[in-house]
């Protein structure tokens, strides 16, 4: 077990890393751009959108698997907020089962298409980059993203006093009642 927490913790940094330089990569880009449109009246920026495109596709698609582990995904908890825990428990293991089974079939599908621009040898208009090393990052953040929410579902089986939205993460609502249950004892 030892090993997994080790390859655990180099696939988060990896993920810290790429979504960090990915949005630095995206503000040189833009700042560089406008100043030298705006300041030097050049175009010397010509690539800026194409570079700044490929690091929106790789900070949002590696950023599943971050989100997903960090317990940060978007989600519409209406129901989920005002359920009982049992049911709050069983429902975060369904959402989180069905999510990694959907992940898993985009993966399948954006690895055929990934596949489909190798074959096909396209590459970027500006700095004619072959498409499938830009596309690759969307198999690699959806096959990630599922196996962070099989995880997610694994601690939801595993631990049964309480619900984790993420790897890293409890549920908001039993740390806002055991708050409230700390603050009531105190008074």
């Amino acid at each position: 077990m030892k090993i997994f927490s080790l390859i655990d913790k180099f696939i988060m940094k990896a993920e810290e890393f790429i979504l960090s330089f990915s949005v630095i990569i995206i503000s040189i880009m833009i700042i560089g751009n406008v100043i030298a449109r705006e300041v030097f009246n050049s175009s010397a920026f010509y690539f800026n959108l194409e570079v700044s495109n490929i690091a929106i596709t790789i900070a949002t698609f590696m950023g599943i698997a971050y989100a997903g582990r960090k317990g940060r995904h978007i989600s519409m908890s209406a129901f989920y907020d005002f359920a009982p825990f049992k049911v709050r428990k069983v429902m975060i293991v369904f959402i989180h089962l069905v999510t990694a089974i959907i992940l898993f079939a985009l993966a399948y599908f954006s690895f055929t298409y990934t596949q489909s621009e190798l074959d096909k040898g396209t590459v970027t208009p500006a700095l004619q980059i072959p498409q499938y090393l830009v596309v690759m990052f969307v198999p690699l953040g959806f096959a990630l993203g599922g196996i962070q929410f099989l995880r997610n579902m694994w601690i939801n089986l595993r631990v049964k006093e309480k619900v984790y939205l993420g790897i890293d993460a409890e549920d908001y609502n039993d740390k806002e009642k055991s708050e409230l249950d700390q603050e009531i004892t105190n008074l």
